[in-house]
């Protein structure tokens, strides 16, 4: 039993590997097959097709994500701080899972029904928060009053790409680069 899983992880290691530089579409069973060293048929004896690796990638990223709400919700601060943190912790599960992020980022658009619903759904309650975090901050005189849904889309827009960015070993670590991003950030939208 301890090889199957350790089959199936070397699997779906490939599998996030290639959808990240090849591209969903373009990655087909035979190429993960062959970066595995097995022939096709024996994937199936893993995994079930590879459509369930990518709904596997995209919902774990998603939930990594949704986990950051309640997280961020418990502080008792102003939306400011809020803020900081949930940006914080945003670049903490992109730079931990840099393939799965740039799969989560670029190729969630190849899931298919009922699954691509369900996972624009909890996108939605994701960008959803962020968006009320600066609505909450707007109203409160801290941040200039602008379209919270564009400033949630610049601010993901600025995030998101990390994965092709950080390397664990490059001049800044994860915490360097949520202070670098939130000082930009925070002091762009900032009223004073």
């Amino acid at each position: 039993m301890p090889v199957k899983v350790k089959r199936k992880d070397h699997i779906n290691s490939a599998a996030r590997n290639l959808f990240r530089e090849r591209g969903y579409s373009a990655t087909s069973m035979r190429d993960i097959a062959s970066t595995v060293g097995i022939e096709v048929a024996s994937l199936y004896n893993h995994i079930d097709s590879k459509e369930s690796m990518l709904q596997q990638i995209c919902f774990t990223m998603a939930e990594k994500f949704l986990a950051i709400i309640p997280l961020v919700k418990h502080l008792q601060e102003r939306p400011e701080e809020q803020l900081k943190e949930a940006i914080r912790l945003h670049v903490l599960v992109i730079t931990s899972h840099a393939d799965e992020s740039a799969v989560f980022v670029h190729e969630w658009k190849h899931l298919s029904e009922p699954h691509l619903s369900t996972f624009k759904k909890m996108r939605n309650n994701y960008e959803g928060f962020y968006r009320d975090l600066i609505r909450r901050g707007e109203e409160l005189g801290l941040f200039k009053n602008i379209h919270e849904k564009f400033v949630m889309m610049v601010l993901f827009s600025s995030i998101n790409w990390l994965y092709d960015y950080y390397k664990p070993n490059g001049k800044l670590n994860p915490s360097q680069i949520s202070d670098i991003i939130t000082d930009i950030f925070l002091n762009g939208i900032k009223n004073n």
